[in-house]
């Protein structure tokens, strides 16, 4: 298969998140425990409810100082690319873009941190909805213009792998620490790094 663009998931599967989350929550257990309750009131939201609110609630849901939320948005810019993200990227010859379940302000921060070009930054702000649901997907497919088909998205979350297969994109799952999968859908690659990405494509 030739593709024509490549999506990201931007908070895992190009940024180490995990890593800034326990690091403000104190320990990696505490990161955690946030961090899984955050994804369960993201995934059930239905629209859009303010990325920083839901961070916020998840804290709370888990015992911890609703007021992480508020550090988390302060170290936001200490949100670092994985070792090889950015080498692989540059060797990518087809358009990039992003899905990212956060707001407008802090995906485009996020997406500044990876070091390289975006052809579009798509949120759960600006689309009205947060991944997995089929809008994000939808939303940065029309705004790259290419078909799903032929459109890679490369996943760091397990919800990703069924929300762009449900809308006919192949997945690349960077797994990177080692989540389960979500349901039965399999991603078209499973790697533990970004590196094998490189491969898939041609030199320009």
């Amino acid at each position: 298969m030739t593709y024509a663009a490549v999506v990201f998931d931007l908070l895992t599967a190009l940024l180490d998140s995990w890593t800034l989350w326990n690091d403000v929550a104190g320990s990696p257990d505490a990161g955690m425990k946030w961090r899984r309750r955050y994804l369960e009131i993201t995934y059930g939201c239905g629209a859009y409810r303010p990325y920083e609110t839901l961070v916020r609630e998840a804290a709370r849901d888990v015992g911890l100082p609703e007021s992480l939320g508020d550090g988390l948005e302060r170290r936001w810019d200490e949100l670092a690319p994985w070792p090889e993200a950015r080498r692989v990227l540059a060797r990518l010859s087809v358009p990039l873009a992003v899905a990212t379940n956060c707001s407008i302000r802090l995906g485009r921060q996020a997406a500044d941190r990876v070091g390289v070009p975006f052809k579009t930054v798509a949120t759960a702000e600006s689309v009205g909805f947060y991944k997995p649901r089929p809008e994000p997907y939808r939303a940065v497919l029309a705004a790259l213009g290419t078909a799903p088909d032929r459109t890679l998205f490369v996943a760091g979350s397990a919800a990703d792998v069924p929300g762009a297969k449900g809308v006919g994109m192949p997945v690349y799952w960077h797994n990177r620490v080692g989540l389960p999968p979500r349901d039965d859908t399999r991603p078209d690659y499973l790697e533990p790094t970004l590196d094998r990405l490189a491969d898939l494509f041609p030199p320009a």
